[in-house]
């Protein structure tokens, strides 16, 4: 297994991490223990999860996966061989979550709650990676193209929010911030008011990175890079979609689009059709779709983890797999020619 530094921090974590939104949804309490247990014994020390954990979002599952992962670090006593991420919900109105805390919002009350009911379920007095897990501005993530600028639903201000996880920073709650689904302006204000009000630098940023989406690339990146805040790069095989098992048209039976079509992200023509492209190349390569994939990912330098989630104990060895390949200056050639066929049909 390959660590690379979280960050500016001082923790090193695998290159491959552990994505649990399954957890409690797609996966029950035993499946999720094997995970992790395999997980762990492969070297992958990042584990990943959010309050509003496992999706689709719902009030009766909702802090199900933490809760899972917590009675495993309990059962386990591993809890200091893990470097523990997980997420405080932005404002409900993104996604319609208003059964987290009655609407949450990133105000310092809310951060508060949230932050206390997260170290009950995970059984544990300390959060390693606390992570803003969408804006409470209006802005592009998940899959929005465009931007219209609407300062109304600009909401709480970053400042507050900065200032109350930094509290928690001083307090010993958690140990480092990491902010998901950020714009280059996000990022770079929470720089400025680190530099400005003393506060803790952020550490690591979460968006959607993988060969069908590659916009993280286009500013970013070199932010990434620059300012040593690593992407831990979720949906790296596009909800699955990279796995090929959706491919002309297929629909397998309890697989997450079929189960829950809301996760279309992924599934435009143009996606379906760069899809194929890039699995002739695997093919021709002698590789695997997911290798492909996977390991292309774990290849760009701003890349600190790449968050693989897996539903089967296969889909998990087959992923971690992956991600120990390397690929030649060939198949990369081969890979970006599909990408200037098909840039980013998805975001």
């Amino acid at each position: 297994m390959i660590y690379k530094k979280l960050g500016n921090t001082d923790i090193e974590v695998s290159v491959v991490g552990l994505g649990t939104m399954t957890y409690g949804e797609q996966n029950t309490s035993d499946e999720a223990c094997e995970q992790m247990d395999y997980a762990m014994a492969r070297g992958v020390n990042l584990f990943d999860v959010a309050e509003m954990y496992p999706v689709p979002p719902k009030p009766e599952t909702a802090g199900r996966t933490e809760g899972y992962v917590g009675e495993w670090l309990r059962q386990t006593g591993k809890r200091n061989e893990v470097v523990l991420a997980t997420k405080v919900a932005g404002p409900s109105s993104a996604l319609g979550v208003t059964h987290i805390r009655d609407g949450s919002r990133l105000n310092a009350d809310h951060i508060r709650r949230a932050v206390e009911g997260s170290l009950e379920r995970l059984q544990t007095d300390h959060i390693d990676l606390y992570q803003v897990h969408w804006p409470e501005r209006s802005t592009n993530y998940f899959g929005q193209r465009g931007y219209t600028h609407n300062p109304s639903l600009d909401g709480i201000a970053i400042e507050e929010t900065f200032v109350a996880l930094s509290q928690l920073v001083d307090e010993g709650l958690i140990g480092h911030i990491g902010v998901s689904n950020e714009t280059p302006w996000g990022v770079m204000e929470y720089l400025r008011l680190a530099r400005e009000l003393d506060l803790p630098r952020i550490a690591t940023i979460q968006n959607p990175y993988s060969i069908l989406g590659r916009s993280f690339e286009n500013g970013l990146a070199e932010m990434s890079i620059r300012e040593e805040v690593g992407l831990l790069a979720y949906s790296p095989l596009a909800f699955g979609v990279l796995s090929g098992k959706y491919m002309h048209g297929a629909m397998p039976d309890g697989s997450r689009i079929k189960l829950f079509p809301r996760f279309a992200r992924y599934s435009s023509a143009n996606s379906q059709a760069a899809t194929e492209g890039y699995y002739d190349v695997a093919k021709k390569h002698g590789l695997s779709l997911v290798e492909l994939s996977l390991a292309f990912v774990c290849a760009q330098q701003f890349v600190t983890s790449c968050l693989i989630g897996a539903t089967t104990m296969e889909q998990l060895k087959q992923n971690i797999d992956a991600c120990q390949v390397a690929l030649s200056d060939e198949v990369k050639a081969d890979l970006n020619a599909v990408y200037q066929q098909y840039p980013d049909p998805a975001v």
